[in-house]
């Protein structure tokens, strides 16, 4: 069993977004997981781009679909999460293991709702405005792994900086 948290992007269309998101993913020490299709290919300019050369540090992992993702998390024991929009906890009201997976679903539609509903306990939203859709992909990423993060303490990460005139 892994001891490390996981990012899982269930169908992702924007290659931008998960360019952002495997960027996060190796500057945190987080797996990345990716479930096909993909909305483009992972060799796509534009994920590349976004991530910078950062690709190296990352610890990525393609799924050939959500049955064969299902699948593999059975296997592993691991705790999974869910991010929707429809869901009734918040992200911060959740205590997330350290080797937790946590899905996000494709940007046009997020997760399947037999998927949430299924797991409806362990769904988890970011709090915002009614009258708005959702949030950004890797904006919603982010919020909620650095609250999973925030909670074990940021352990094995750099925590403080220094400018160079002031040591």
């Amino acid at each position: 069993m892994k001891n490390k948290l996981g990012i899982v992007l269930v169908e992702p269309e924007i290659p931008q977004n998960t360019g952002n998101i495997s960027r996060t993913c190796a500057c945190t020490d987080v797996e990345l997981h990716l479930v096909k299709p993909l909305g483009f290919a992972i060799d796509d300019h534009h994920v590349k781009r976004a991530g910078l050369d950062y690709w190296s540090e990352l610890d990525l992992h393609i799924h050939e679909s959500l049955a064969a993702f299902l699948e593999f998390a059975a296997e592993s024991g691991r705790p999974m999460f869910f991010a929707s929009t429809k869901a009734a906890k918040v992200h911060s009201e959740v205590d997330y293991p350290q080797n937790a997976l946590i899905l996000f679903g494709k940007e046009t539609k997020g997760l399947p709702e037999d998927l949430l509903e299924a797991n409806y306990d362990k769904c988890v939203r970011i709090p915002m405005k009614s009258t708005v859709r959702s949030l950004n992909l890797s904006n919603s990423v982010a919020i909620v792994l650095y609250e999973a993060l925030r909670q074990h303490d940021y352990i094995q990460l750099k925590r403080e900086g220094s400018i160079p005139e002031h040591n």
